[in-house]
């Protein structure tokens, strides 16, 4: 089955986001538009200056737009109450591992404490529903020897941020057992999957402290790139990928309900495409056209994972799903977007776009999604 067979009994459904103003959500907005979904969003403000929905005018894809914090349980149970959504997708959280070490209880509140408001307010509203939670690929209690994670692993995270992932995955499995159960699927109708990516990057995030953001900054500004740990291994992958494979997975579940689909599932690149920080920023800088980097590693600084890997084989025997750009060109398209935008403030929704259209080229098919009215 490819990609766009799977994605059709997503069309015109109602679809309620967290999280939607930024980076991720952003470019969600865009293949829902393209998709004909009514979407409600529920965020709060966009978190960067500038930001991808501010810059690419994505407030006008969005049919309700809540600009609201995911613990303010009242609001949240009724916008969800009154959306009526087909499909949940959670992206709303604190994102930055660096910043987690600053503000650890900020970082487990949002992302622990909001993702059981989220799926509280799904109970409370009593609707049959498609419900995807993001976590994170740092979820997983990390391997000493490097080998992918797959979606049996034991849960863990040695740091705020990677912990409160951990959590938010114990927090859906007890919601799962307790109120929306597999094996009673026909009562409650509510199908509740999360979802781990790998390490998402494309044009548009402008998030403090994420390798991209710093590369463009410094090669922008004429300066060396300073690379906190050139020798790290990451699951780098265009963003487009693992929204593809949220919305291949809510698609099936739509399409063909079933307990199978009611557990966590892994999006990342191909087994061969991992890469390290030096080699991500080297490819970046060629890509750009000039620059060089400097290896600026603190033996001080907060531990991070050194080697990060996803399993994906669950994905792939599962879903019409498969990674369509390699790292190398994810980069590439990255540098490329970010280049272009530098010249033209305006074209970040054209920019997008082009990228998503080359997306649903590189997966031979027709189209991944068609065209909506505002694409």
């Amino acid at each position: 089955m490819s990609v766009a067979d799977g994605l059709k009994s997503l069309r015109g459904k109602r679809v309620f986001v967290t999280g939607h103003t930024g980076f991720k959500g952003s470019w969600l907005l865009l293949l829902l538009d393209r998709l004909g979904c009514r979407v409600t969003g529920y965020s709060l403000a966009a978190p960067t200056t500038p930001s991808l929905f501010e810059a690419a005018r994505l407030v006008d894809l969005v049919a309700t737009h809540h600009e609201a914090d995911i613990r303010d349980t009242a609001r949240l149970a009724s916008a969800v109450r009154q959306a009526e959504p087909d499909v949940v997708l959670h992206l709303a959280a604190q994102p930055l591992v660096r910043l987690s070490h600053r503000e650890p209880l900020e970082t487990f509140s949002i992302n622990v404490v909001g993702t059981a408001s989220l799926l509280d307010a799904v109970r409370m509203s009593g609707k049959p529903c498609v419900l995807i939670a993001v976590t994170s690929d740092k979820c997983y209690e990390p391997h000493a020897d490097g080998r992918p994670h797959d979606e049996a692993d034991r849960l863990g995270g040695h740091d705020p941020y990677s912990a409160s992932k951990g959590a938010a995955e114990l927090v859906a499995a007890a919601y799962r057992r307790s109120f929306f159960s597999p094996s009673r699927l026909g009562e409650h109708g509510v199908q509740l999957a999360t979802v781990r990516a790998g390490n998402v990057i494309g044009g548009g995030d402008w998030a403090a402290d994420r390798i991209v953001t710093d590369i463009v900054r410094h090669l922008a500004a004429g300066e060396p790139v300073p690379v906190r740990n050139p020798a790290a291994v990451r699951p780098w992958q265009h963003v487009l990928e693992p929204l593809a494979g949220y919305l291949s997975l809510a698609a099936a579940m739509l399409a063909e309900p079933a307990a199978a689909w009611c557990t966590g599932w892994n999006f990342g690149p191909a087994a061969e495409d991992d890469i390290t920080v030096q080699q991500l920023t080297e490819i970046f800088i060629d890509a750009w056209g000039a620059g060089r980097w400097e290896d600026m590693h603190d033996p001080r600084a907060p531990i991070e994972t050194h080697v990060l890997r996803l399993a994906i084989d669950q994905s792939l025997a599962a879903l019409p799903w498969r990674p369509r750009f390699s790292s190398r060109e994810a980069i590439q398209r990255t540098a490329a977007w970010f280049r272009a935008f530098e010249a033209d403030f305006a074209a970040a929704r054209s920019l997008c776009l082009a990228d998503i259209e080359a997306y649903e080229q590189a997966e031979g098919t027709s189209r991944m999604v068609g065209s909506g009215a505002n694409a």
